[in-house]
């Protein structure tokens, strides 16, 4: 399995009145994750968005467990949970500087057409992409 770690500082815009990150913009540190995770392996989401593809979100499940504050650091830890024909999990932790967990979740995405929004397999569009993801997921 391969786990990308992703450090990001949190920004005063990123928190709500209490000085706490938003919930909202753990889902955004997931996308973060998520893109940085794609290219650690070696390809780029903007060139299947080229090629006539996206790869929309199915489904996100967020569980808060401790608050990052402003001015804190965090690692947003991404990898591909499970991996399919036609859906990709990935599963996200991400936490305090310590190690302390903040968040885990997990995200569910497709491939799908961009003018017809029809789900396509995977291994058709991207071959090596889908070898590489059935090789480093987590549930083998």
């Amino acid at each position: 399995m391969v786990i990308n770690e992703t450090a990001i500082e949190v920004r005063y815009a990123e928190t709500d009145q209490m000085g706490v990150v938003y919930h909202a913009n753990y889902v955004i540190w997931m996308e973060v994750g998520r893109t940085k995770l794609i290219e650690q392996i070696g390809f780029k989401y903007a060139e299947l968005e080229e090629q006539g593809y996206m790869s929309p979100v199915l489904g996100i499940n967020v569980q808060y467990k401790t608050p990052i504050r402003y001015g804190e650091k965090a690692v947003i830890r991404t990898w591909v949970k499970n991996h399919t024909r036609v859906r990709t999990t990935y599963g996200y932790e991400i936490v305090h500087e310590d190690g302390t967990v903040a968040v885990t979740g997990e995200s569910e995405h497709t491939v799908v057409k961009k003018e017809t929004f029809r789900p396509v397999a995977f291994n058709k569009i991207a071959p090596q992409w889908d070898a590489k993801y059935h090789e480093i997921k987590a549930e083998q």
